[in-house]
């Protein structure tokens, strides 16, 4: 493989499609601008897709999963056992995304890059075992480049699949004991803000563990000062491995031509790493919700984001994306749907 292939160009939006798409909006029957961001969202899907009428029947979630080492530090409320023990439920059916990905008649595929607990091979799920888990980062690098490469590698894979299965949307999500620790260091080191700021609870930590939560990261953040200018870098050193995976999986999304739609806190701190490796996957980039975790805010507006949904989730495994998914196939029905003026014979507005 290319060591710098995510710095390879991205598809071009279809500016023609766009026009015609906007032009459409301006004949249907309503009040022009009067369905706001569907509006928006059914024309910027219109330009990533090529077409004036743009579609959303097939639709791709890929779980990544992997633990997290930072965890020995006490950072979570909950063990590592539970990453693996949520793969299993993944696949089995029980977890938040099966269901909704069941809802949405969407592939669901699980890759597991590497957990704490030994696992037995699992039915459905991709293993990659990169390590057992990250290594601590308030100690030393997460990982290596050669386990970064990898897992950089393992999301661009699964976007080929996706491709190949003809997916019109990809979300990503996330599964990892420990990985709002991780992504809250890579948040604070990207925007140079103080921790404070971006570090929330979690899956459920006290103010005594929030506290505890922030020193662990801010000495973590002085300990890889000297790579903070290289987002690269900061990944390799403050990363996690299903981290990593998300942001291949986002720029190998932009270079396919295939639209994101970003989940939550994790997924959009992936989102911003992705950015700022290569700028162009940007356009391609859509943000389902804004999450309960204080950094979600910090990291959206960086990315000059405007999320579907605010509300207050702080789940991952891509299920606020998912949720979102129904507005944007509304979306597009009613672009392609409703009658112009002319068709129906109504009365437009006086020119």
């Amino acid at each position: 493989m290319s060591l710098s292939w995510w710095a390879a160009p991205c598809q071009p939006l279809d500016a023609v499609a766009r026009s015609k798409a906007a032009a459409r909006q301006q004949v249907l029957t309503k009040p022009a601008g009067s369905l706001a961001v569907l509006e928006e969202m059914a024309i910027e899907l219109a330009a990533m897709q090529g077409r004036e009428r743009p579609l959303l029947d097939k639709l791709w979630i890929a779980i990544f999963a992997g633990d997290h080492g930072v965890v020995a530090e006490g950072v979570s409320a909950y063990p590592q056992e539970v990453t693996g023990q949520m793969l299993r439920n993944f696949v089995g059916g029980g977890a938040a995304i099966s269901v909704l990905a069941r809802h949405l008649d969407a592939a669901l595929e699980v890759i597991d890059l590497g957990t704490a607990t030994p696992l037995e091979p699992l039915p459905n799920v991709r293993h990659l075992n990169l390590g057992a888990g990250t290594f601590n980062f308030a100690q030393g690098p997460a990982m290596t480049q050669t386990q970064l490469y990898i897992a950089l590698e393992a999301g661009r894979d699964s976007v080929r699949r996706a491709k190949a299965g003809g997916a019109q949307l990809y979300i990503g999500g996330e599964m990892g004991i420990g990985n709002t620790t991780s992504a809250s260091a890579l948040a604070a080191a990207l925007l140079e803000c103080p921790v404070t700021l971006i570090v929330g609870p979690g899956t459920g930590l006290n103010a005594a563990g929030v506290a505890h939560k922030t020193a662990v990261i801010e000495a973590a953040l002085k300990l890889h000062r000297a790579h903070a200018q290289n987002p690269l870098a900061v990944l390799q050193h403050l990363g996690g491995f299903e981290i990593a995976a998300l942001v291949g999986a986002y720029v190998a999304c932009a270079q396919e031509g295939i639209t994101v739609l970003v989940d939550g806190f994790i997924c959009t701190v992936a989102a911003l790493l992705a950015v700022r490796l290569n700028a162009d996957c940007r356009p391609w980039l859509l943000f389902g919700h804004q999450g309960a975790e204080p950094g979600h805010h910090a990291v959206l507006e960086a990315l000059q984001a405007k999320p579907l949904l605010q509300l207050g989730l702080r789940l991952g495994e891509g299920s606020g994306a998912a949720l979102a998914v129904p507005l944007l196939q509304m979306a597009c029905r009613l672009h392609s749907e409703m009658a112009t003026f002319a068709e129906a014979a109504v009365a437009d507005r006086d020119q």
